[in-house]
């Protein structure tokens, strides 16, 4: 089958190192590598960032990668593309004329919107997966909300037009409805987890003088909205634990971030500065050393659309703590892999954790659960399957295609 991914401001060469990788980057990368070992032809579209990069790479994964030019060569906030999308979807809708995919799956809604533009002129189904929603975003972030005012607009336009839609998470699936999306048009399949790079097995972050403390391991880019300060304040109720945070600011020092300058001001006013480490940027190859090194992984983000960091503590066997919004509703099961908090306020949050920290045969049998789980759900082989049978039901002439590369 021939595959054409859109991924107009998240490319998977991004993946593993740089700054600014994402979820999408993660998704999109491992997505493309799983359809290659299966013999299909993957080409992922995203926009050209870097003049040194060539127009198009071969992946080691097997997948090629073609680098559109559509605006300034260098990087944007991804809320400031939207101007150069046409550039992006005139690219699209000639290079699909020479050299027809049999589906195109875009990621993102402004990568939707090039492709549907694109492949409409040649009758090519596309399958969209937004990955973030602006009615969601809308909702927790009001004026703080950086997306175009267009956004929901177009959202509402692209899932509409699409030949089928590829949703993360149950919770997506009742806001794609809540828009007036038929559920019949909708598939639900989850992100998932490297499962040779996030082990139990392996070499662990060293604790150094913090050897007798418990520690606690939150990841994610240092925004608002991941909810750092509550597992901050959290850390008031835990005297004998330290908090580490991976993750930080693209491209800045993490001493001269406002978000990572925020949260310290409050360790500081909370009294537990001594106890919290923040690591900045790490490497996604790095990562998971630190899961290992970890009692319990806390994730208490305002909101998530799936959320990657549960699946990754999961397949550390690592019991999470997690509040109970969008994705994380499906990953974590309660009482079973972890503890999902709501209303996500730091006392509750505290007494969630404290209940692991104080009961070593919890946090195994928790984690032994939680890596059954990710190990049976959330491979990306399985990932994939479920993702071409999405693309049957949008394509139905190329069924013979997906069951043969099975």
């Amino acid at each position: 089958m021939k595959i054409a991914m859109v991924s107009e401001h998240a490319s998977p060469l991004d993946a593993l190192g740089a700054t600014t990788a994402t979820g999408q980057h993660v998704h999109v990368a491992e997505l493309a590598a799983a359809y290659a070992r299966r013999g299909h032809q993957v080409t992922v579209y995203t926009r050209r960032q870097n003049p040194k990069v060539a127009p198009e790479v071969l992946t080691d994964a097997g997948y090629r990668v073609v680098h559109v030019t559509a605006g300034p060569v260098e990087p944007l906030p991804r809320d400031q593309s939207l101007p150069f999308l046409g550039d992006f979807g005139t690219f699209l809708q000639r290079q699909w004329g020479l050299d027809t995919p049999d589906i195109v799956h875009a990621h993102f809604w402004m990568s939707g919107l090039a492709a549907e533009l694109a492949a409409r002129a040649h009758g090519i189904p596309v399958v969209v997966t937004f990955h973030a929603l602006g009615t969601v975003r809308r909702r927790h972030q009001g004026l703080a909300d950086t997306s175009p005012r267009s956004r929901i607009r177009f959202e509402r336009l692209i899932a509409g037009r699409a030949a089928h839609i590829v949703a993360t998470s149950s919770d997506e699936v009742m806001e794609l409805t809540r828009m007036g999306v038929p559920r019949f048009r909708i598939s639900t399949v989850p992100s998932g987890v490297d499962l040779s790079s996030f082990t139990p097995e392996g070499p662990a972050a060293e604790r150094g003088q913090r050897q007798r403390m418990h520690r606690v391991l939150s990841v994610g880019r240092l925004v608002p909205r991941k909810g750092f300060e509550v597992a901050i304040k959290a850390l008031a109720e835990l005297p004998d634990t330290e908090l580490v945070i991976a993750g930080g600011p693209v491209g800045d020092d993490i001493e001269d971030d406002s978000e990572g300058r925020r949260l310290r001001r409050l360790a500081l006013d909370y009294g537990v500065q001594d106890r919290l480490r923040m690591l900045g940027h790490v490497r996604r190859a790095d990562l998971p050393r630190w899961y290992r090194s970890a009692d319990v992984v806390l994730c208490t983000p305002q909101y998530e659309p799936f959320g990657m960091v549960p699946l990754e503590a999961m397949a550390s066997r690592k019991p999470v703590v997690a509040t109970a919004v969008g994705g994380l509703l499906d990953t974590v099961v309660d009482g079973v892999t972890g503890r999902l908090v709501a209303p996500p306020d730091p006392l509750t949050v505290a007494r969630a954790v404290r209940q692991l920290l104080d009961d070593r045969t919890l946090r195994e049998t928790w984690g032994a659960a939680g890596y059954q789980r990710a190990a049976s759900r959330y491979a990306w082989d399985h990932v994939a399957l479920e993702t071409l049978t999405a693309y049957h039901r949008a394509a139905p002439a190329h069924a013979a295609d997906v069951v043969a590369a099975r």
